[in-house]
């Protein structure tokens, strides 16, 4: 492993942080499954964080929008603990409700921005609509979110997420459910609102030649601890992912961008082919 990639205090990003963790922990039944974890997310900026299976990469996002017990800090930039206006999170395991149609799911994703009592106003829904339409989901606004397949349903609660137009947005694996078009729709449109509206991302992303094409920067997690961080070339590394992962991988350039791919396999010649 590369010590020069090892470290225990997030790179200061410019200017005050759109988001931060301060030696962030988490336990279950006595076991330590996010150990320390300290980062910091720049405004506009996408930080991807990838790891192995039961890394601690989910446990780590619903710490930051208090779904899950934790020790340590999380703050904005102002040194303010997260409100629900402020961090919107795409879970990898929605709750779909019975009896709600697409628009009335994606119009969830409003009220956090209403007062006590308040009734959607024409501007909620004008806002739902414009989600639906650059996802693609107009089409569906009055079907039941129960009769959505799982990549349309996938769709659906990311376009909740667009909607509360939080300036931070937390992805939990988006894109697991999708075809292979349609994860690349929602991340173009991830990053184009990063880009053209300010929105700052922090994506748990189990596909690493994604997350190479769309983060800025990736932070590698193995059991509860960063094990590196920097900028995709730096941390993609084969002999780093594959102590890691398990398993051995490669890492290639292709036209200018970063694939991970499984190592070739060994072929064993049967004794014909030798003869």
């Amino acid at each position: 492993m590369n010590s020069a990639l090892v470290s225990s205090a997030p790179p200061s990003v410019v200017g005050s942080p759109a988001l931060s963790c301060r030696d962030v922990r988490v336990s279950f039944r006595g076991h330590e499954v996010v150990c320390g974890v300290n980062l910091e997310l720049g405004h506009g900026e996408w930080l991807g964080i990838i790891g192995p299976n039961g890394a601690g990469k989910s446990t780590l996002l619903r710490s930051i929008v208090g779904l899950t017990d934790y020790h340590g800090m999380v703050s904005l930039g102002d040194g303010e603990t997260p409100s629900a206006t402020d961090v919107a999170l795409v879970p990898q395991f929605p709750m779909l409700p019975k009896g709600m149609t697409v628009a009335e799911y994606v119009l969830l994703g409003r009220t956090a921005h209403l007062g006590w009592l308040a009734r959607e106003s024409r501007a909620d829904r004008q806002i739902v609509s414009s989600v639906l339409q650059r996802l693609d989901l107009s089409e569906f606004a009055d079907r039941l979110v129960t009769t959505l397949s799982g990549g349309e349903a996938q769709q659906v609660v990311v376009a909740r997420a667009l909607a509360q137009q939080s300036p931070v947005l937390l992805l939990d694996e988006p894109t697991s459910a999708l075809d292979l078009g349609h994860q690349v729709s929602v991340l173009e449109l991830v990053d184009d609102l990063r880009r053209t509206e300010g929105l700052s991302v922090l994506a748990a992303m189990h596909d690493l030649s994604a997350a190479a094409r769309f983060a800025d920067r990736l932070i590698l997690i193995d059991h509860g601890r960063i094990v590196a961080q920097g900028n995709p070339t730096a941390v993609l590394q084969s002999d780093l992912l594959s102590a890691v992962y398990g398993t051995p991988l490669t890492v290639q350039s292709i036209d200018g961008e970063l694939v991970v791919l499984p190592a070739p396999r060994r072929r064993v010649h049967s004794q014909k082919e030798i003869s």
